[in-house]
């Protein structure tokens, strides 16, 4: 049975930062709920390729998928929140596009025509928005345009959006996110920026059929009228998205407002019988009622700007829930982290995360971290770089190798713990020249890993240049470090373990990836487990 896919896309007005993701992300999970099958696709307007050569200060977290797509943070609040696995197909740069036309034109594709933005990259740009489509997969796809109407680099965008609704008609609707400020002088909330944003949205030929206000105070009748008669849509289409207390609200908003109710109306598409949310609920009730709490630290060196470990604190959170607890993370500057201050920073902490990351910027406050929970028996997780520390650490202080590195920090170290494979001595562009998506790992009976994870043979996902150095396994071994963990295909090290240790874990993988609302992941939740005894 075909599909008749529908085309739902996102635009956003005023300021950037309103949560489109949120909002599409909850329009999705409301939509799944009534049992239909979505998926949501986020297009960056920026040059670069991909995040993975960004810098965590200019853009955040950069989010892995499962075929190893480096993509914008926003596809692990969609993973999140659906609980399915996004791909390469759902988050597409302006770099992508233009180097995909570029390439064509190369290879003579476009037979000598003068190529131009009209209609060669619209063309690439809605091509890219049908291929989830075309899978036969998903009866809705939600497309996020970033930044916001008006800026110069989202303008093909658009554009492409304007034809779209133009070629597919009833299939395609329109949602655009906006901002009502709120004047405190004058007591009132202020239309007149919303009419801006679609009067300039029209300029482009794009009418909204949905608009969706952010706002901090309630959106009364006159002011749903008042916008709808200037904006060209029904009062039932002007959708009040109040602030909320956690992102996870934002679908229980989005119900109360009949935002899916809506959509499903402008798509033509009737209306299943009932919406089910219970888990959701579920797991909601529990996020807002805590019985315990637990502080965990989490060592990085962008922790001024948290949306760099957005994955890891959305996993606390899912592992709290089940947990029945409510995990408050410290955001401790591994730069800043000293043997004279360690003790003290650390009196009032359950557990110790040591975060990921590349560069030699405050590897020296990581590893005394590391020695810290380890000598003290705080449950200690480290995830990737965190691991390469873990690793790190021991060799210096329990096998007396003192100068013991990683290659990539101390190219002269005469032990290199952690090294590069030699398939990857002579790559020298930066850009997806890790391990990078999902590979296998199988875990050894009777470990810590092993019963996190109740079984032997998982999948998780990877980006990273370096590994642990196989030379030293005995030595590891011998000293009471188990590798618990392999990569059966490559006999890479995966998970390291101490045994004598109440909670001690280092992975290569990102399990922060994988964690979801509805599966939140067990690493994650038997460290906060250990973390609360």
């Amino acid at each position: 049975m075909s599909i008749n896919t529908k085309y739902i896309f996102v635009t956003g007005g005023v300021t950037s930062s309103l949560g489109k993701g949120i909002i599409a992300a909850s329009l999705a999970k409301l939509l799944q709920a009534r049992g239909f099958t979505v998926t949501i696709q986020k297009l960056d307007p920026y040059i670069n390729i991909d995040p993975g050569t960004l810098n965590p200060y200019e853009h955040g977290e950069c989010y892995v998928t499962e075929d190893g797509a480096e993509t914008d943070l926003d596809l692990g609040h969609y993973e999140r929140f659906l609980n399915v696995a996004t791909s390469q197909a759902n988050n597409v740069t302006t770099g992508r596009i233009y180097q995909s036309v570029i390439e064509k034109e190369r290879k003579g594709e476009f037979l000598g025509k003068t190529v131009q933005v009209i209609p060669h990259i619209t063309d690439e740009i809605k091509s890219r928005i049908k291929l989830l489509g075309k899978t036969g997969q998903y009866q809705f796809v939600i497309t996020e345009i970033g930044g916001t109407v008006g800026d110069i680099e989202s303008l093909p965008y658009i554009e492409a959006v304007r034809q779209l609704k133009w070629e597919l008609g009833d299939n395609c609707t329109v949602i655009h996110l906006t901002l009502l400020p709120y004047l405190a002088t004058s007591g009132e909330l202020k239309t007149k920026p919303t009419q801006h944003s679609v009067k300039l949205l029209l300029e482009y030929g794009v009418q909204p059929d949905i608009l969706v206000c952010r706002s901090e105070y309630p959106i009364n009748k006159d002011i749903r009228r008042k916008i709808a008669l200037f904006c060209n849509v029904s009062p039932d289409a002007v959708i009040e998205a109040l602030d909320a207390a956690t992102i996870y609200e934002v679908p229980i908003l989005m119900e109360k407002e009949d935002l899916d109710k809506i959509v499903l109306k402008k798509l033509n598409v009737a209306m299943p019988p009932e919406l089910k949310l219970d888990k959701w609920r579920n797991f909601l009730d529990k996020l807002e009622h805590p019985t315990r709490e637990v502080t965990i630290g989490l060592i990085g060196k962008y922790v001024e700007l948290k949306e760099s470990y957005k994955s890891i604190a959305e996993a606390f959170i899912h592992a709290g829930a089940v947990n029945d607890c409510k995990v408050k993370i410290e955001w401790i500057h591994s730069d800043e982290l000293t043997e004279d201050n360690i003790k003290d920073t650390f009196k009032n902490l359950q557990g110790v995360l040591v975060a990921p990351g590349f560069g030699n910027r405050g590897i020296d406050g990581k590893i005394i971290a590391i020695n810290y929970a380890r000598t003290n028996n705080i449950p200690f997780l480290g995830i990737c770089l965190g691991m390469q520390c873990a690793v790190i650490e021991f060799a210096r202080n329990v096998l007396g190798l003192k100068d013991a590195h990683s290659r990539e920090m101390s190219p002269a170290t005469t032990n290199p713990v952690i090294d590069l494979l030699e398939a990857q001595k002579n790559i020298s562009h930066m850009g997806g020249t890790m391990r990078l998506g999902s590979y296998p790992c199988h875990i050894e009976e009777g470990t810590l890993a092993y019963s996190v994870y109740g079984t032997a043979d998982i999948n998780e996902r990877h980006r990273h240049r370096y590994e642990f150095n196989p030379e030293y396994t005995k030595d590891f071994i011998n000293a009471g470090m188990v590798i618990s963990g392999i990569n059966p295909d490559a006999g890479l090290a995966e998970i390291i373990e101490i045994p004598t240790h109440p909670f001690f874990i280092g992975v290569q993988f990102h399990p922060e990836y994988k964690s979801t609302v509805e599966n939140p992941h067990p690493l994650f939740v038997s460290f906060v487990k250990a973390s609360l005894k």
